[in-house]
């Protein structure tokens, strides 16, 4: 791919999630609002590197998509509704009234968004999915990556729920109060795993995509205000941790990657580079979520990245009450993802051999051994203890199944380094 197509992809990327709730809200239907959005960013590749890129580039996407929307309407035979959506689209055009994506009121088309994704007549599994196909701009590819799942699995899921608002006429608008709080679940899963695509990449080349980071924290906020402003709805200590735990993990944006973009880890990283703003506003939202006494996942990660966030220095890292808030959390929530997290933390905390006893059971391997975070996990534990034969094959692993070249950069090294440590063994 060239610079320029770089370019346009990346800015494309960037917008088009913005865009798209504008889009769903004016031609109330996923396949064509995202089937248009596709030909724009054919049609931006083509033209942004001859014309550059548009002052607004939002404007443009909005602007383009709509009419490549009104040219698949007139290709194809449609219905009465669709006829009527034609007939408005054309006006529109014929008055130009161009869209100024600006205007619009972009929060409040992305919280519709969220709720009509997340409408209990969807499966839960199916709400998350399709809103971080929508509201995320996450590929298929990654939101299969997100939940350890086969991709044609994925792209089922994601055509049913998307005939299911279709053809049950689901409403796109943020729902009555009364129906939000049972909704809530879904959007706060959707946002956090937007968040964390954003944080660590599942693929490409940068280990973080902030565009992502900055939406998700963004949209947190505007939930968290409907939330306590709204009559008839209340602080919800969930939203809170949530976004706790967004601003901590961000907070270290920064130091996490070098001056070519490489990882860094936790325990090698330049601490005076955290942002500590962000760490205070997270630990007073945390503290703020704790009063209310009704704790939840996203409050227990977001007290572990405090943790992590107060430690001055690595060793500093109170590694004891971090695996004892992941033993909590696998109780609450049990999960391959946070027993993988306990093993590490155990490791740190007593040794490595006490996270290897965990990650060595069969179960865990089994539902665990396409991650390659697993692996990598397995051969840093490897590493401390000395065992580098041992975590040189599971570097090997985790380099075959991770699809970041950051990640990749930095699994290759520790691979090289456990080559030599071997070697000299």
């Amino acid at each position: 791919m060239s610079e320029s197509a770089k370019v346009v992809e990346q800015i494309f990327r960037a917008e088009s999630g913005r865009v798209l709730g504008a889009l769903i809200s004016t031609l109330d239907d996923f396949d064509l609002a995202e089937d248009a959005l596709q030909e724009t960013l054919i049609a931006a590749l083509e033209r942004w590197p001859l014309d550059g890129i548009p002052l607004n580039p939002a404007a443009w996407v909005t602007t383009v998509a709509r009419r490549k929307a009104i040219d698949r309407l007139r290709r194809v035979k449609i219905g009465a509704r669709k006829q009527a959506l034609l007939v408005e689209l054309l006006r529109t055009e014929q008055t130009d009234e161009e869209p100024d994506v600006d205007a619009h009121p972009f929060p409040d088309e992305r919280l519709k968004l969220i709720f009509t994704c997340c409408h209990p007549a969807l499966a839960l599994e199916a709400q998350i999915a399709l809103t971080l196909r929508t509201l995320g701009g996450l590929t298929t590819e990654e939101i299969a990556h997100a939940f350890l799942v086969p991709v044609p699995t994925m792209a089922q899921r994601l055509t049913r729920a998307k005939n299911k608002i279709r053809e049950a006429g689901i409403p796109y608008q943020v729902p009555p109060v009364a129906v939000i709080p049972e909704r809530l679940d879904a959007v706060l899963k959707a946002l956090y795993l937007i968040f964390n695509e954003g944080y660590a990449a599942s693929r490409g080349e940068d280990l973080i995509r902030q565009a992502l980071c900055a939406e998700a924290i963004r949209l947190t906020r505007v939930l968290i205000d409907l939330m306590a402003h709204e009559p008839g709805l209340c602080e919800d200590a969930e939203a809170l941790g949530l976004l706790a735990l967004m601003l901590l993990h961000d907070a270290r944006r920064m130091a996490r990657v070098d001056a070519q973009g490489e990882l860094i880890l936790l325990d090698e990283q330049d601490r005076s580079l955290w942002m500590q703003p962000e760490i205070e506003e997270g630990i007073a939202l945390l503290d703020r979520a704790l009063l209310l006494r009704r704790p939840g996942p996203y409050q227990m990660q977001a007290a572990i990245s405090a943790l992590h966030a107060q430690a001055a220095q690595p060793e500093a890292t109170d590694w004891p009450q971090i695996a004892a808030l992941y033993a909590a959390l696998a109780r609450l929530t049990p999960s391959p993802v946070i027993e993988l997290n306990r093993a590490v933390a155990l490791g740190m905390a007593h040794g490595p051999l006490y996270g290897l006893m965990i990650l060595d059971q069969r179960q865990l391997e089994d539902e665990l051994g396409d991650y390659h975070l697993f692996h990598a996990a397995r051969a840093d534990l490897l590493r401390r203890a000395g065992w580098f034969h041992e975590a040189k094959a599971s570097y090997a692993q985790a380099l075959t199944l991770c699809q970041n070249r950051a990640e990749q950069t930095f699994l290759h090294r520790r691979l090289i380094e456990c080559t030599e440590a071997a070697i000299q063994h």
